[in-house]
C-alpha cells in the first residue's frame, strides 16, 4: 500500500507540474515526438541529422530567446530578422568590400545590432509607439537599407577564418549551438538573479504599477530593446559564417518563429508570465517538426502552415490551462 501510495503521489505530482507549466508540457511533448521521430525515420538519430537540427536550432533558439525578454514585458520586435540580415550584411561589406580585420568586422557587427535595437527601443518609448505597429515599419527601413546597398546581391568572399563559427563543431555539437547556449546561460541570469530581471516581470504584469514602485520603466525597455538587437546581429553573424556569404534573405521567418517558440515555451503575450529557457524548447519543438518534414519528403511549403498550426495549439493549450485553472479557484472560494 505504501509503495502504491507514494506511485499515485509521485503521479498526481507530475500532472499537476504539468498543468502548472507549458514549458515543461511541451518539455514531454518535444520528448515523445524525437522518440516517435526516431522511430518512423532511420535517419533522424543519423548523426548528420542531429547536428543540422542543432544548428537550426541555434538560429531559432538565440532569437527566440531575446524575444521571449521583450514579451516577458509585454512587447515585441518583428524586426529581428532585418536587424540580422542587415547586421551580417553590413559585416560581410567591411570585410570583402573595405578589407577590414574580419574579427574587428564582426565586433562591429554586433555593436550595429546594439544600435538598430537601441533605435527601435527609443523610437516606441519616446514616441510612445505601439511596438508591434513601431516594428513592422522599422522591418521595412532595415529590409529597404539592406535592398539599397546590396542590389539584392549577395556579399560573397566571406574570409575562411571567421567561417569555422557556422560551421565547426566542438566534437558533436555544432558552435552556433553552444553560443546559443551561453546566450541563454547569460539571459537566465539577468532575469533570475538580478534586481533588472524582478523588474522585467512587475513591468510585464503592469507598467503603471512598476513606475509607481519607482522603476525606470522606459529604461529598462530601451536596455531589452537593445539586448535583443544585439542578440540579433549575432544570430545573423553566425549564419553568414555558416554560408560563407552575406545574403539578403537572411533571417526571413525568424519574427514569426521566435515569436512563435516563446509561445510554445510559455511565455505569455501579454508579459510578466514565463521563462527564457521556454523559448529554447519551443524554437526545438519547430525545428524538430521542420526536420520530420524534410525526412519525410513532404513539400516545404507546408513548414510555415504547421508552425502556424503549432502556435495556435500552443496558445489554446495556454489558455484552456488559464481557464480550468481559473474555474477550480471560483469553486475553492465557493466551498
Amino acid at each position: 500500500m505504501g509503495r502504491e501510495s507514494e506511485k499515485q503521489k509521485t503521479g498526481n505530482a507530475f500532472i499537476a507540474a504539468l498543468k502548472k507549466s507549458n514549458m515543461t508540457a511541451m518539455a514531454m511533448i518535444l520528448i515523445i515526438m524525437i522518440i516517435i521521430a526516431s522511430i518512423v525515420s532511420p535517419y533522424f538519430l543519423n548523426i548528420y541529422n542531429l547536428q543540422s537540427v542543432l544548428r537550426d536550432l541555434a538560429f531559432v533558439g538565440m532569437i527566440g530567446i531575446g524575444q521571449s525578454l521583450l514579451l516577458l514585458v509585454g512587447e515585441l520586435d518583428l524586426s529581428v530578422g532585418k536587424i540580422a540580415c542587415l547586421s551580417g550584411i553590413l559585416t560581410g561589406m567591411l570585410m570583402v568590400n573595405v578589407g577590414l580585420n574580419p574579427w574587428l568586422c564582426l565586433a562591429l557587427g554586433l555593436v550595429f545590432g546594439l544600435i538598430f535595437g537601441l533605435i527601435n527601443g527609443l523610437i516606441i518609448t519616446r514616441l510612445r509607439l505601439n511596438s508591434m505597429v513601431a516594428t513592422i515599419g522599422m522591418q521595412g527601413v532595415y529590409g529597404g537599407i539592406n535592398l539599397v546597398i546590396t542590389k539584392g546581391k549577395a556579399v560573397t568572399g566571406i574570409p575562411q577564418d571567421t567561417q569555422f563559427l557556422g560551421k565547426k563543431s566542438v566534437g558533436p555539437i555544432p558552435i552556433p549551438f553552444i553560443i546559443c547556449i551561453v546566450v541563454l546561460l547569460v539571459v537566465l541570469f539577468i532575469v533570475k538573479k538580478t534586481k533588472t530581471g524582478r523588474y522585467i516581470y512587475a513591468i510585464g504584469n503592469s507598467k503603471e504599477a512598476a513606475k509607481i514602485l519607482g522603476i525606470k520603466v522606459d529604461r529598462i525597455r530601451v536596455m531589452i530593446y537593445s539586448f535583443v538587437g544585439l542578440i540579433s546581429a549575432m544570430a545573423g553573424l553566425l549564419y553568414v559564417c555558416r554560408l560563407g556569404s552575406a545574403q539578403t534573405a537572411i533571417g526571413e521567418d525568424w519574427p514569426m518563429n521566435s515569436i512563435a517558440a516563446s509561445v510554445i515555451g510559455g511565455v505569455s503575450l501579454t508579459g510578466g508570465v514565463g521563462n527564457p529557457a521556454g523559448a529554447l524548447i519551443g524554437a526545438a519543438v519547430i525545428t524538430v517538426i521542420q526536420n520530420i518534414i524534410v525526412l519525410f519528403g513532404v513539400n516545404s511549403y507546408w513548414q510555415s502552415a504547421v508552425s502556424g498550426i503549432v502556435v495556435v495549439l500552443a496558445i489554446s493549450f495556454s489558455s484552456i490551462s488559464d481557464i480550468v485553472r481559473e474555474n477550480r479557484q471560483k469553486r475553492i472560494k465557493l466551498n
